[in-house]
């Protein structure tokens, strides 16, 4: 019943999420169309007004008329940037791009060379169209990504049941959530127990239950009973909304090239507006048939193809691109910065558990001695396990299933470190480590000689009776994942608090040739400073928890599957969302794609603009090349930095 309605709950999710979408994609598109409408009109009468004077030869359009016609093609293009500047003077900042374009298109006009004023703002505010729209794509990803909440909940008040906005609810109401039910606000779990999957907050593929009391996170989805949840914070203030904000403005966390550029600019402007001026001055004292005009035109052409447009719109778009197809394949990625160490890694240090491995535990074997009944016997322990929360009686139970149920024992007793206790009609039940049977002195005990697995020692009434072996699973995509690292030349180490048995065989199984074991947390962090110390970059991954040194010690830090951890959030600089393995290669191949793409932009703009501003100086190229050279070049450089949402990685 429960799981009919689970998947009938999700289906209509998944209508209401459509909906939203279409919504969503409706209310973007007529944004679109309003962000285009000034230069729409703009173009029109510009494409208008050259018909008019070069192809019918309009009388009309001269004078004042043109001057008019072409004034009203300006200004609404022209408006915002020399608002722009304006307020760029009045702080202080003179030497602005936009400041730039306003000399630029105001000595067109006192030129009398409108079409050319026009088409400069024209093309320039179509640039900054497309890098809003580029920009606000990159968000989208993001926000698809990671903001999946329902819109609404259940609120409970006086007994009865009102469905109301999420983002209406104050902290310390009570909500119910059904089976199936993605919670949409963090809080404290009122029912006695009840089972969440989480996998969407920590990447752990097993469901988590949690007692009275327990916090409960917004985005886990209630498994297997209706419950109510105490409302702890608001809708805006749940851990995933932080996580939101935190990618989003991740472009304040800016790479070297972006800062460089930015520093460039504040220099490279002022130069350029002084140049302009010596260009149209200097002439007049070597040049015998001197016309300020022409030298004019000269200077603003020199204006128009030196702005900065090119780099200082499409590098910090590249970066931004890099992190939105980053978000979109689930890598969380703070800031541009990373992008750029992410593109330079030469050595990948891994965790084996939770990052390599499921972290959820799997019988491999039993082996229970003659004389004694497997099946009655795995029945007792399965019943026994069933009192316990720990991974190894889940992984028990997944095997056993329910069996029988019928049995009855008691005095259950826990041995902390050890195992379990318990009696029945025939006599005493121990389930545990081979310790536990030593504590109760059970006689002839045979352990195996050696195992990569965990052990489950059983003992029935006073005799040894068999134990369970049961391993972590390696993930599906782990072999993959590492050989995809090697074949882009890097190398990687895995780093386990697991005995050394275990890392070998895991470690030999995935082709990782350097591995090490039973280490504690300060010990990773020693064999991680050492491997520092070659001087090459380092990423560790880990889950962002127990790890959170060495991940704050590495270049840069991955955390596999802990978003639902502050140490996660706080530490980690790149945050895999689906704990996939296969996301570490991904990761770095989206570094070193967004690099490339930015040092092209950067090559391609200066390429470019060198050329057309030889070009201009020596009085060969027009306004319409300077043009191309600023605005054109930058929207290459705009198309070219948004490639990388497109690309599949």
């Amino acid at each position: 019943m429960s799981k009919e309605y689970c998947c009938t709950n999700n289906h209509q999710d998944q209508d209401h999420h459509h909906n939203h979408n279409h919504d969503h994609a409706h209310h973007h598109s007529e944004e679109g169309i309003k962000a285009f409408a000034p230069a729409i009109f703009s173009f029109v009468l510009l494409m208008l007004g050259l018909l008019l004077e070069h192809y019918f030869h309009a009388e009309f359009l001269t004078g004042w008329i043109k001057l008019l016609w072409y004034l009203v093609a300006y200004l609404p293009v022209g408006l915002p940037v020399l608002k722009e500047a304006w307020e760029g003077i009045q702080k202080g900042s003179f030497f602005s791009e936009f400041f730039l374009m306003g000399i630029a298109t105001i000595g067109a006009f006192i030129l009398e060379e409108y079409p050319e004023g026009v088409a400069v703002m024209l093309f320039y505010s179509i640039g900054e169209v497309f890098q809003g729209m580029a920009v606000s794509k990159a968000r989208k990803n993001i926000q698809n990504l990671i903001d999946q909440r329902p819109d609404e909940v259940t609120l409970v008040t006086n007994s009865e049941m009102t469905i109301v906005k999420a983002k209406t609810v104050e902290v310390g109401s009570v909500i119910q959530l059904k089976p199936g039910g993605k919670l949409a606000l963090d809080g404290e779990l009122l029912t006695e127990r009840a089972s969440f999957n989480t996998a969407a907050l920590t990447g752990e593929s097993k469901p988590d239950t949690f007692q009275k009391g327990d916090k409960v996170l917004a985005g886990m989805i209630n498994l297997n009973t209706v419950c109510q949840i105490k409302v702890t914070a608001k809708y805006q203030d749940s851990k995933l909304s932080k996580i939101l904000d935190l990618v989003q403005n991740a472009t304040k966390h800016k790479a070297p090239t972006e800062l460089f550029i930015q520093k460039f600019a504040k220099i490279y402007t002022p130069i350029v507006v002084f140049l302009a001026l010596g260009i149209t001055i200097l002439p007049y004292f070597f040049v015998a048939d001197y016309q300020i005009k022409d030298w004019l035109y000269r200077a603003l052409v020199f204006l128009v193809i030196s702005c900065p447009c090119a780099l200082v719109i499409s590098i910090p778009l590249g970066y931004f691109g890099g992190i939105g197809a980053a978000s979109k394949n689930g890598i969380l990625v703070k800031g541009s910065n990373f992008l750029d160490v992410l593109a330079s890694v030469q050595k990948v240090v891994m965790d084996k558990t939770g990052t390599l491995t499921e972290g959820v535990f799997k019988v491999q074997e039993v082996n229970i001695k003659e004389g004694f009944s497997a099946e009655d016997l795995l029945a007792k322990v399965n019943i026994l396990e069933s009192h316990s929360s720990h991974p190894v009686a889940t992984a028990i139970h997944e095997y056993v299933g329910d069996g029988d149920t019928s049995i009855q024992l008691s005095n259950i007793e826990e041995i902390p470190g050890m195992g379990l206790r318990a009696l029945d009609a025939e006599g005493e039940l121990l389930v545990g480590n081979f310790k536990l049977l030593e504590k109760f002195q059970i006689k002839e005990i045979e352990p195996p000689l050696a195992t990569s697995h965990t052990l489950i020692a059983i003992a029935y009434k006073g005799f040894y009776a068999g134990y369970i072996s049961i391993a972590d699973q390696v993930k599906m995509n782990s072999s993959k994942a590492i050989y995809q690292l090697n074949e882009i030349k890097v190398e990687s180490i895995m780093l386990s608090g697991d005995k050394n048995s275990v890392v070998e065989a895991v470690a030999k199984g995935l082709g990782i040739r350097h591995y090490y074991g039973e280490l504690l947390p300060e010990d990773k962090v020693e064999k991680l400073k050492a491997l520092k110390n070659e001087e090459v970059k380092i990423a560790f991954v880990g889950d962002g928890i127990n790890d959170a040194p060495v991940i704050a010690l590495s270049d840069v830090g991955l955390a596999m599957g802990g978003l639902g951890s502050d140490a996660a959030i706080e530490t980690a600089d790149v945050v895999i969302q689906d704990d996939d393995p296969l996301k570490i290669p991904m990761a770095i191949a989206i570094g070193k794609k967004t690099k490339q793409i930015v040092w092209q932009n950067i090559a391609f703009a200066f390429g470019v603009k060198a050329l057309v501003l030889i070009l201009g100086a020596g009085g060969m190229a027009t306004m319409w090349e300077a043009v191309f050279a600023d605005v054109g070049v930058a929207l290459l450089a705009v198309l070219n930095a948004v490639r990388v949402l497109k690309t599949r990685f």
